[in-house]
């Protein structure tokens, strides 16, 4: 039933693991200290409200940091059996810190980037990277999932994690249509630029936005082919000195097709 739900809605929360809980307890310190290292400083962003965190916790294929287990439990028992990835080598994991105020702006970052950030949870699709002066995207990284797992206990309203309810399925249609008849080694030069805004659109109007909060011990799993997002710090929303700390692990797997066609 929870391999249904995942695939019809596109995410899918555990309970609490105590698998898991052992691997946080050995990952936090050197999260902890990833969030203060000076060679980090460029991932404090938004006037010093969201730690990005890009590739910043230092794991190993496994997920294990120095000393600690590797990455273990249901999660990921469902990633290796229901996506059918069973020897997947996981990327370095991004420390997502948010911190209250999030989003305040970020220096040179224009009203539009802010409000978007700030109205619309800064809804993306992982793996379309902009480039040039123009910020045109493309198909540069072809993720297989995206994991989250909550480090330190935050309120519900702390910056959760966002999603958009059956929003791969429209991600999914719509590339399918634009990629037709293209062979996949050459769907990296394709401008999506437009095609993904039109489909972000379409998820905007036809799919349920979701806060996913979670407890630490507990994971989230997003279909790579998700629009989602992280959402403003409520006024009245509580967390420690950590902030809402996730760690989310976003391998790429497979060929370029099995971004688009895999299940």
């Amino acid at each position: 039933m929870t391999g249904k739900r995942f695939f019809e809605k596109g995410w899918l929360r555990f309970p609490h693991d105590p698998v898991l809980a052992e691997w946080i307890a050995c990952a936090l310190p050197a999260a902890r200290a990833a969030a203060v290292a000076p060679e980090n400083a460029k991932w404090l962003r938004c006037g010093g409200t969201w730690f990005a965190g890009v590739n910043a916790l230092p794991n190993d294929a496994s997920g294990a940091v120095p000393g600690g287990p590797a990455l273990a439990g249901a999660a990921l028992d469902f990633i290796h059996d229901r996506l059918n990835l069973p020897d997947v080598a996981l990327d370095r994991g991004q420390v997502s810190i948010c911190y209250p105020g999030y989003p305040n702006p970020t220096p040179g970052e224009s009203k539009a980037a802010f409000h978007f950030r700030r109205d619309r949870d800064a809804a993306h699709l992982d793996g379309l990277l902009p480039e040039g002066p123009q910020r045109r995207r493309y198909l540069r990284e072809r993720h297989g999932f995206v994991l989250g797992i909550s480090m330190v206990p935050a309120d519900a309203e702390a910056s959760p994690l966002v999603v958009w309810e059956g929003s791969h399925r429209i991600v999914r249609e719509t590339f399918m249509t634009l990629f037709q008849g293209v062979d996949p080694a050459h769907w990296g030069e394709i401008d999506v630029t437009d095609t993904y805004h039109a489909a972000r659109r379409r998820v905007f109007e036809s799919c349920a936005r979701v806060a996913v909060a979670a407890r630490p011990g507990e994971a989230v799993l997003v279909h790579r082919l998700a629009i989602h997002g992280v959402a403003p710090w409520a006024e009245t929303a509580k967390a420690g000195p950590d902030g809402r700390m996730i760690v989310y692990f976003r391998p790429e797997t497979g060929t370029i097709s099995d971004w688009l066609f895999a299940p």
